[in-house]
């Protein structure tokens, strides 16, 4: 049966002239090894699923009814939890909406925003979709963010800290440059990789720097470090004028984002302090493993700071290399893109996931090798 041509005859020009963001595959096949899109390989809270649980079995017929559309219990257990008051934090339904809801609010000016050339690649699509001209500054050669590469006039800088798809990380002292150097215009720091780094065994969120900056905003999810990407919550933390900026723009556009099952089994998980930072420690730990894994095999890894590595195959051939994997039924990312396609993106995995990988690898380089001996001789 052939495709439907589509008609959009009835489109907006806006809708016609999009590119929309391509999110990591999603494939449905039996003992699949996905390390594409940085879910986290281990289940959320067990209190998560209790507290849903009991939500459902006391509350049920509250479910035609809507919920609180300012998340309050959620927002203050959040305040709670990063020492904040609850007028400086706001939720949505997972960081991209809360993302694109700060495009909104604080991008749509007559000043550029700024970014770095290889980060997130959503940020170009809202940029877009807004029309806000973005401007990508080059990341360093060895792809770090030099913060005074974004001395000249915007009215926004937005940085994903840890980066994607590197992993590499921006000190809180940069952080703290920018801010200081661009007081009339918002920066945003996008953290969805930050519960993964650590300095000297402390985290370094910049929800620390927010009552010195009332410039500075911070967005967080619950997708990676939480494992609870299938209830979609996200969060930005900043002064209460940002918060409030927000908060009308969403009352704009959805005044109902995080449904009563997301809010209850949200709050549960930052209540399960223990459990969260237990999780987080075994998935650096297996960063720290898999990296050393990879680096014996003479790949090129990247100082990663997130629940991901991004390396660079011997040859350079990771295209090839990703392809292979596939066909073997393991899933990475791989970016057909100037400057990184060369490198792949590897979602740290559970032990098994790794061996997999490791031992699939090794017979792709032996072959590789023998065919270059071949080709040699």
């Amino acid at each position: 049966m052939s495709e439907q041509r589509i008609d959009n005859r009835l489109w907006s020009a806006k809708a016609r002239n999009l590119s929309p963001y391509v999110p990591g595959e999603q494939p449905q096949h039996d003992n699949l090894c996905k390390l594409n899109t940085n879910e986290n390989p281990f289940p959320p809270s067990p209190k998560v699923g209790e507290a849903i649980t009991q939500m459902l079995a006391q509350q049920a017929d509250n479910l035609r009814l809507y919920p609180d559309p300012e998340s309050e219990d959620l927002r203050a257990t959040l305040a709670q939890h990063y020492h904040l008051n609850s007028d400086q934090v706001f939720v949505g339904n997972g960081s991209d909406e809360v993302l694109a809801l700060v495009f909104a609010s604080f991008f749509m000016k007559e000043r550029p925003i700024l970014a770095p050339d290889i980060s997130y690649s959503f940020y170009p699509v809202y940029a877009q979709t807004f029309g806000v001209e973005l401007i990508q500054i080059a990341l360093e050669s060895d792809f770090s963010i030099d913060p005074d590469a974004y001395r000249q006039p915007c009215s926004g800088i937005i940085i994903a800290n840890p980066n994607a798809p590197t992993g590499l990380l921006l000190s809180l002292a940069d952080i703290s440059k920018l801010a200081h150097e661009h007081s009339n215009a918002v920066i945003v720091i996008d953290e969805a990789y930050i519960d993964f780094a650590q300095t000297d065994g402390a985290t370094v969120s910049a929800v620390s720097l927010i009552n010195d900056f009332d410039n500075l905003l911070v967005t967080q999810t619950f997708s990676k470090s939480r494992s609870l990407a299938g209830l979609r919550v996200g969060m930005a933390f900043g002064n209460a004028s940002l918060i409030e900026a927000l908060t009308r723009m969403k009352n704009s556009f959805n005044s109902y984002p995080l449904d009563k099952l997301a809010q209850v089994g949200a709050r549960a998980s930052v209540l399960d302090r223990a459990y969260f930072e237990q999780s987080c420690q075994r998935i650096i730990e297996l960063r720290e493993s898999l990296t050393a894994e990879l680096t014996a095999l003479d790949y090129n890894v990247l100082p990663s700071q997130a629940n991901f590595v991004f390396v660079r195959p011997p040859l350079g051939n990771a295209d090839e290399i990703a392809r292979q994997l596939r066909e073997q039924g393991i899933v990475v990312r791989h970016f057909d893109k100037a400057r990184i396609n060369e490198y792949l993106r590897i979602t740290v995995g559970t032990p098994d996931q790794h061996k997999r990988l490791i031992d699939a690898l090794k017979v792709l380089h032996n072959e590789l090798d023998k065919s270059q001996d071949a080709i040699s001789s």
